[in-house]
């Protein structure tokens, strides 16, 4: 394991199988947010996957260890973050199922062909650009700040590599929801799963995460809520299953 770590880094364990993921604390490292998208998006055995702005690999890992994805494919415009999650791929013997590219997904097209992927997943910068407080360190502002790829990047992309019928979700803040269901209507990709996200059961939603369909029909069916925390710092019954500490879903 070591040939794979650097200085600054560490190992941290999935609870999928054997599955473990390196992460630099100095930079970015993955939050229960890609775990809760992993865990929502419907994916099918033989699919083709396309997961934006990969960060560490997180999502396509998880899919990976869960899913009979056949092939997974993970975009990242910072080179040292596609670095660190490659070495997690090898690590983890998973080169024969996932691919990531150091590039924009505005040129996803370019890494996989038009109208080829059955689903793109996404944890995309939550902030407009010019919005909030931007962190001085790069990776971490380029994460949660639309600054090198906007909302309708990522789903005008994902139009144009999904085939009719695939689909794309999406895990956002809900202060943007009507932003976001907008986006994927104008590029032709319906919203058919909504499901908003709490922290406690009586307080309001500060996440969602929603599911549409190319060509899809105009029909959106509305999910009970996720809840984070069963009390202060405890997680709920459903968050422990995410992540394996309870009884599976």
């Amino acid at each position: 394991m070591e040939k794979f770590v650097r200085d600054g880094e560490r190992v941290d364990h999935l609870n999928i199988g054997d599955l473990k993921i390196i992460q630099n604390p100095r930079k970015f490292c993955f939050g229960i947010d890609a775990v809760m998208l992993a865990n929502f998006v419907t994916v099918k055995k033989g699919d083709t996957v396309v997961d934006f702005g990969t960060g560490t690999g997180i999502i396509p890992i998880i899919l990976a260890g869960k899913t009979g994805a056949a092939r997974i494919i993970g975009i990242e415009i910072q080179e040292d973050m596609v670095d660190m999650a490659n070495r997690s791929i090898n690590m983890n013997k998973l080169d024969d199922r996932i691919k990531l590219f150091a590039g924009d997904i505005k040129n996803a097209h370019s890494f996989i062909r038009q109208g080829s992927a059955d689903l793109v997943v996404s944890n995309p910068p939550y902030m407009d650009h010019g919005h909030g407080l931007i962190n001085p360190d790069d990776s971490k502002a380029i994460a949660r700040h639309e600054i090198l790829c906007t909302l309708e990047d990522i789903v005008k992309s994902a139009g144009r590599v999904l085939r009719n019928g695939g689909r794309l979700a999406l895990i956002h803040r809900s202060s943007r929801l009507a932003d976001v269901l907008l986006c994927m209507r104008e590029y032709e990709i319906e919203p058919k799963r909504l499901r908003m996200v709490h922290s406690h059961s009586d307080s309001q939603s500060n996440l969602f995460l929603v599911e549409g369909i190319k060509e899809g029909g105009r029909f959106l069916k509305v999910l009970k809520p996720l809840v984070i925390y069963a009390g202060d710092s405890e997680y709920t019954h459903e968050i422990n299953s995410i992540y394996y500490r309870g009884e599976r879903m």
